[in-house]
C-alpha cells in the first residue's frame, strides 16, 4: 500500500515543485525586466524576428483550417439547414475573436518558438554556457529569459491581428461555400463584435506569451541528461505549455463572462 500511495504521490509533489519553481521564475524574470541596466535589447530583437519567422505561415494555416475546417463547417451546415446562414457572423466573433484567435496564435507559438527556445536554452545548459555566465557575473535571466519573455509577448498581440484576419477569411470561405451572401455575414460579425471581447483577446494573447516564454524557458534552463536530456525537456515544454494554455483560456474566459454579463446575450 505504501508503494502505490509513493508511486501516486511522487509525480503529483514532482509537479507541484515544477510548477512552483516556474512561478518563482516569472516573479524573478518580471522583476529584471523592468530594473536596469536594460542591456537586453539586441537580443530581444533577434528573438523577436526569429519567433516571426518561424510562426508567421504556420499561424495563417492554422487559422485558416481551424476556423474553416472543424468550426465553419460544421456551423454552416447547422445554420443552412435552419435557414440561418445570417447569423454566421456572431457566431465567428465567438469562434475566432474570443477563442480560436489567441488560442491558435498561443499554439503555433508554444509549438514553433517555444521548442527552439527550450532547445536553445537545454543546449546551453548541457555545454555549461549558463554556468560560465554566472561565474562571470551575467544574470542568466537578465541576458536570456527576460528578451525571451517580452519578445513573445510582443508577438503574440501581433500574430492574434494575423489569426483574427485569416480566422474572419474562414467564414467568409464559408458564407460563400453554402451560396449565401457575404454582406449579411459582416452585418452581424460587426453587430455582435464588441470593444470589451477585443481588449480581452489581445489581453489574452499577451498572457500567453509571457506564460509560454516562462515554461519553455525554464525546462531549458533546468535540462540534464545530454541531447537525450534537451529532447526530454522540449517534450515537456510543450506538454506543460499545452496545459497552461488551457488552464489561462478557461480562468479568463470565464472571468471576462463573469464581469461583463452582456457577452452572454447575443445581439
Amino acid at each position: 500500500m505504501d508503494a502505490v500511495l509513493r508511486l501516486a504521490y511522487e509525480p503529483v509533489r514532482g509537479f507541484i515543485e515544477t510548477v512552483g519553481a516556474m512561478v518563482l521564475l516569472a516573479r524573478r524574470t518580471m522583476f529584471a525586466s523592468v530594473t536596469p541596466p536594460f542591456n537586453y535589447g539586441p537580443e530581444l530583437v533577434d528573438q523577436f524576428l526569429f519567433a516571426l519567422r518561424l510562426g508567421w505561415f504556420p499561424m495563417i494555416l492554422a487559422s485558416l483550417a481551424f476556423t474553416y475546417g472543424p468550426a465553419g463547417i460544421e456551423v454552416g451546415d447547422f445554420l443552412k439547414l435552419v435557414g440561418a446562414m445570417d447569423r454566421l457572423g456572431s457566431l465567428f466573433v465567438i469562434i475566432v475573436m474570443r477563442e480560436l484567435a489567441p488560442l491558435i496564435c498561443a499554439i503555433v507559438i508554444a509549438g514553433v518558438a517555444g521548442t527552439a527556445m527550450t532547445a536553445d536554452l537545454g543546449a546551453r545548459k548541457i555545454r555549461e554556457e549558463l554556468d560560465a555566465l554566472m561565474v562571470l557575473g551575467v544574470d542568466p535571466v537578465k541576458s536570456l529569459v527576460v528578451p525571451r519573455f517580452l519578445s513573445l509577448m510582443l508577438l503574440t498581440p501581433l500574430f492574434t491581428i494575423y489569426a483574427l484576419l485569416f480566422g474572419t477569411l474562414g467564414g467568409v470561405l464559408v458564407t460563400v461555400s453554402n451560396g449565401a451572401q457575404v454582406g449579411p455575414f459582416f452585418s452581424d460579425f460587426f453587430a455582435q463584435a464588441t470593444t470589451v471581447e477585443f481588449q480581452a483577446m489581445f489581453v489574452k494573447a499577451v498572457i500567453y506569451g509571457g506564460v509560454i516564454a516562462i515554461v519553455c524557458c525554464y525546462m531549458g534552463l533546468t535540462a540534464s541528461g545530454g541531447a537525450e536530456g534537451v529532447g526530454r525537456a522540449v517534450n515537456r515544454a510543450v506538454v506543460l505549455a499545452f496545459l497552461a494554455i488551457g488552464s489561462v483560456d478557461y480562468v479568463f474566459t470565464q472571468t471576462v463572462l463573469a464581469t461583463h454579463p452582456a457577452l452572454n446575450t447575443p445581439r
